[in-house]
């Protein structure tokens, strides 16, 4: 991903802009009200996410200057996903949303490398792109289990530890390491060719107002 088409993807057309600040002000509910359900840790991600959002705008002091919608959108699958998801289980094992949230990381993560990229004096490359996105993925998978596991043995929570035997408990976090790393490759891989058609034939930012 080379510098231009990264600049290119900051937008600025009211349209895109107006469905992208619609998209972060229901990351801002969602985290209100999922912080204040008992959740204070899924309420802080989402938080980050739509501040994360508002960084072009600020960056360059005008308020269309957004991340493509779709993007956005997509980080914010976690709130939809663990409202639909939760509970379900496949071959045992129960999901909590674990995928698509999995897919919403690999969204933040390219964000911030393209935010990284236009307002920063980091430069990234189209394959260092897909990797930061993949390896970041992956790692906050383990990350997570981390935090989950140190919330059950010091808080007396039960997201991790739940009652389920151990061989249970192992096989879902190695089954979420797994899915992580298929969704984050199949994820950079995906947001680069995205990026890439799409600064094709977007709006250009003005290149003063980028580095304003």
């Amino acid at each position: 991903m080379s510098r231009s088409t990264l600049r290119d993807v900051v937008e600025q057309r009211r349209i895109n802009a107006g469905l992208a600040w619609l998209v972060v002000g229901f990351l801002v509910v969602a985290a209100v009200g999922t912080a204040l359900g008992g959740d204070p840790v899924w309420g802080v991600f989402v938080l980050s996410v739509a501040a994360l959002a508002i960084v072009p705008p600020i960056a360059t002091r005008h308020p269309t200057a957004m991340l493509p919608w779709e993007v956005l959108a997509l980080a914010a699958l976690p709130a939809i996903g663990r409202t639909l998801v939760v509970g379900e289980t496949v071959a045992g094992v129960t999901l909590s949303g674990r995928v698509v949230t999995f897919f919403a990381v690999a969204a933040v993560a390219l964000v911030v490398a393209v935010e990284l990229d236009v307002f920063t004096t980091v430069r990234m490359t189209e394959p260092f792109a897909v990797v930061f996105v993949s390896l970041t993925t992956t790692a906050t998978a383990g990350v997570w289990a981390l935090l989950r596991y140190l919330t059950d043995t010091l808080l007396g929570t039960r997201l991790l530890l739940d009652g389920r035997p151990e061989h249970t408990v192992e096989r879902a976090l190695m089954w979420d390491f797994v899915a992580a790393t298929a969704v984050g490759v199949l994820a950079g891989l995906l947001f680069a060719a995205y990026f890439r058609r799409r600064a094709r034939g977007a709006r250009r930012l003005p290149e003063e107002m980028v580095e304003s």
